[in-house]
């Protein structure tokens, strides 16, 4: 398998900037890796924040153990400014995602056709 294929699957399968790594491109690796660590780290925290709060009216007895009611709280969307930066923060991830599959694409038919001493072809 040509470098240009594990690293596609790398930044597929594995995570942001995998593909690059596995190129020696590090600085595109830590660029792409942070702006998905960010993402991710906002999303968890908020959905931690979210589902904190449930459990305290569960313990406050503001709300019954129905299982139906406590996931449509969890599920719901936030309103406001708390949902546009979740939004954002998933639109980031999925963006350095995406990017990192195509850039990995891209620099490593670069380098395979440096190291053949051939222009990339468009089926490979």
């Amino acid at each position: 398998m040509k470098g240009t294929k594990k690293a596609v699957l790398l930044s597929a399968l594995l995570f942001p900037g995998a593909g690059h790594y596995f190129l020696k491109q590090y600085l595109q690796a830590i660029l792409l890796s942070a702006v998905a660590c960010c993402g991710l780290y906002f999303l968890i925290v908020e959905t931690v924040v979210r589902l904190q709060r449930i459990a305290e009216q569960i313990l406050a007895g503001e709300i019954a153990y129905d299982i139906a009611k406590i996931a449509k709280l969890a599920s719901t969307n936030s309103a406001g400014s708390d949902g546009q930066l979740l939004n954002a923060a998933t639109t980031a991830v999925a963006l350095a995602w995406l990017i990192g599959i195509v850039d990995a694409f891209r620099v490593g038919r670069r380098l395979d056709s440096q190291t053949t001493g051939e222009a990339p072809s468009v089926g490979e």
